[in-house]
């Protein structure tokens, strides 16, 4: 078992996950110490890397899961209408409720449509809120939930400014207490450059004698957290976090999961994040698997990294000069810079290409730039196209939705030490 700031428990304070994609917030969570009742994942893809890993596998983060709820995908409107006695028999009876509603809806990266469906499960979650009354609320969404959307006003033409962040707040505030911030995941560890919107509130009953926010807390604790993983400096750089898989090193074998493919051979950690993310043990982590690029695509690769390299233009998108030369229409390609945390990690396998090796990332270099350790392994397919890219949640998908366990964790461990310590 890891060490952390965690004083002693008698029982462990409990939390419920909702919209709990791969499971990165629930890893998290466990971790510094919570206790995970279950939770709930509409994706099919998404709920099988969580069940793997939080359910079924033989190791020490696993959810306690609740008999009446069958361990399989879930939607947050579903669970109310099949299971609604069982919510109501949870009153007062769980410490945390946690999750990220969809943030496609909300991304700067997408269209940000105020019609998006998937921003009216914010809807159902308050349901889940008034139901179980829980002690902690915790939100985890994108910046772009911060910003004001142009919403039509029923029937009519007209439209006025919506604000979902603002509107989750004073929801809230009913019963709560209600701290937020956008947090800069990279000063916790996490190699990456992500700002993350993050909510915490308090239920006023247990929030009558605070001094200070939880959101201040969990920043003051940043440094005794770092120091307990190891971390001297921040941020990591993308190299220190993905250089022990580069090619070069390591070679490469035949994929073990995908035949016609090939994977990375791996040969052990080289830096203390590096053995952090790999505990020392895993042999051969999963996901490594390697884009099947065609020749003149590798050719093309080393001449942008090159040219990246040259003109200082790394971590940022290709120059319009740059594309045009190689006739490429897609604008958010990026070299990484191997010397700062790697940009944003997104859906798409192909916005980033290597900062040394002419290809794109594989779900496990993804991962470790969102801080997931390397035994825990991804299910489903790798990635979707099309219309299927609105319904599924793939590999690449599961990556860069997740909340940053290391986050996650240093978060836990705070809520833990201020309102539930003994």
């Amino acid at each position: 078992m890891e060490k952390t700031s965690v004083k002693n428990q008698i029982s462990k304070p409990t939390f419920i996950d909702v919209f709990a994609g791969c499971g990165g917030l629930s890893l998290g969570l466990m971790k510094s110490g919570w206790d995970g009742l279950f939770a709930v994942e509409h994706d099919e893809n998404a709920f099988k890397t969580l069940q793997h890993n939080l359910i079924e596998k033989n190791n020490q983060y696993q959810f306690s899961w609740p008999e009446w709820l069958p361990k399989k995908p879930h939607s947050a409107i579903d669970i109310l209408e099949n299971y609604l006695s069982n919510f109501q028999s949870l009153e007062n009876n769980v410490d945390m409720l946690v999750g990220g509603p969809p943030c496609q809806g909300f991304s700067m990266a997408g269209r940000r449509d105020p019609n998006d469906p998937r921003n009216k499960l914010v809807e159902a979650y308050f349901r889940l809120v008034n139901l179980i009354k829980p002690r902690i609320v915790l939100i985890e969404n994108v910046k772009g939930i911060t910003l004001d959307f142009d919403e039509k006003n029923g029937e009519s033409e007209e439209s006025s400014k919506v604000n979902y962040a603002k509107k989750i707040i004073l929801e809230l505030s009913d019963n709560y207490i209600v701290s937020s911030k956008l947090i800069d995941t990279s000063q916790f560890g996490v190699p990456q450059k992500r700002h993350r919107f993050f909510i915490i509130a308090i239920r006023k009953d247990i929030a009558k004698n605070l001094e200070e926010n939880p959101i201040n807390l969990i920043e003051s604790d940043r440094i005794s957290f770092l120091r307990s993983k190891n971390i001297s400096s921040v941020p990591i750089s993308a190299k220190t976090a993905i250089s022990d898989l580069t090619l070069e090193r390591c070679g490469k074998v035949k994929s073990r999961d995908t035949e016609g493919f090939e994977e990375i051979q791996y040969n052990g950690p080289l830096t203390s994040y590096q053995k952090l993310m790999n505990s020392g043990d895993i042999k051969n982590p999963s996901d490594t698997r390697l884009a099947r690029h065609k020749t003149e695509i590798k050719d093309r690769f080393k001449k942008i990294i090159k040219i990246c390299q040259d003109s200082g233009r790394l971590n940022v998108s290709l120059s319009a000069e740059v594309r045009e030369s190689f006739g490429l229409r897609k604008r958010a390609i990026r070299v990484m810079d191997p010397d700062s945390p790697s940009p944003t990690i997104t859906s798409m396998p192909d916005d980033l290409i290597h900062f040394s090796e002419p290809r794109t990332l594989t779900v496990r270099e993804n991962a470790r730039i969102q801080s997931f350790p390397d035994w825990f392994e991804f299910k489903g397919k790798y990635t979707s196209g099309g219309e299927r890219r609105r319904k599924e949640v793939p590999r690449f998908t599961q990556v860069a939705n997740a909340v940053p366990p290391l986050i996650a964790e240093a978060i836990g461990v705070s809520l833990l030490n201020y309102y539930f310590s003994v």
